[in-house]
């Protein structure tokens, strides 16, 4: 019989010694964490990490999914959720990154390089099968660059409020989604990059082997990923939650969504303002009948 673990990270802040001062606080990302584990825990998962804020830091993480890839075989499934900040770096492993840029994850340390979680991916055995959901600024492919094309923030909220497309909530300041974006500063992120440039660089080069499997489909595990965002936009906060995982939880409605993840994806993406639309990326294995199960089946 299959059986399943997750993983759930939720970062309100970062340590400023690995980022230069700068604490990166956010309001909603650990009750993001908490909601996901309560998920999976109502879907019967056999166990369940929860590594917030202080606690998500690179090593915790990276062990936590060695200990998964260990104990998971063909047919089971890792259910694994990041709410946080979205970073850049350099791209310099000369892998298939077309914006010249490695896109990561703020942990609680450092910035959780792109090639290292695709490396991670490939330890899985073949068969297994991943949902990953990133509520994460640029997370359309978690492998793209934040585009704001001029605007601030403040205008991007602005414009996200008065959409005639966002839910009645949010027009009138019932749900309120703008405690931030869930962005770091690329000068944030590349300063920390350039402190440690070595300590990236040696990262980025012992995995660029993985990225290349994982952009050719050749890991042995299926990966659905649902993102915040599309990859030129940006994720917002919130009071409670994220407004990609609140959407998501009005959406799933305590497990009665009885559709597969197209839908599921379909569903949260009609909710959302377009400023942030919610995306939809396939890859590693191709396993039969996996997008079309209900979302988080065992």
């Amino acid at each position: 019989m299959p059986k399943g673990l997750s993983i759930h990270l939720g970062l309100n802040a970062v340590d400023p010694k690995g980022y230069g001062g700068w604490d990166g606080q956010l309001r909603a990302c650990e009750a993001d964490a908490r909601d996901m584990a309560k998920i999976a825990k109502d879907r019967g998962y056999a166990g369940s990490t929860l590594l917030l804020t202080g606690a998500a830091t690179a090593a915790a993480f990276i062990k936590a999914m060695e200990d998964a890839a260990n104990k998971l075989a063909s047919g089971d499934i890792l259910f694994l959720s990041y709410s946080g900040h979205g970073g850049q770096v350099p791209d310099r492993d000369g892998d298939d990154e077309v914006d010249g840029l490695d896109e990561t994850w703020c942990l609680f340390d450092r910035q959780l390089i792109d090639d290292e979680l695709y490396g991670l991916f490939g330890k899985f055995a073949k068969g297994v099968r991943i949902v990953l959901l990133s509520d994460s600024c640029h997370s359309g492919t978690v492998a793209r660059n934040a585009i704001l094309s001029g605007q601030s923030v403040e205008d991007i909220a602005a414009r996200l409020a008065a959409s005639a497309n966002a839910l009645p909530q949010v027009r009138s300041g019932a749900l309120m989604p703008f405690g931030g974006y869930r962005l770091a500063p690329r000068e944030i992120t590349f300063a920390a990059y350039a402190r440690n440039r070595a300590m990236y660089e040696k990262l980025q080069k012992a995995d660029s082997k993985a990225q290349a499997k994982a952009a050719a489909g050749r890991i042995g595990a299926g990966i659905v990923l649902i993102s915040g965002c599309m990859d030129n936009q940006l994720s917002s906060d919130g009071e409670k939650n994220g407004l990609f995982t609140a959407m998501l939880e009005i959406v799933y409605d305590g497990g009665s969504f009885a559709e597969g993840y197209r839908r599921f994806h379909r569903e949260i993406r009609g909710l959302m303002p377009p400023e942030q639309t919610p995306n939809l990326f396939l890859t590693g294995r191709a396993i039969p009948g996996f997008v079309t199960q209900k979302p988080f089946t065992i």
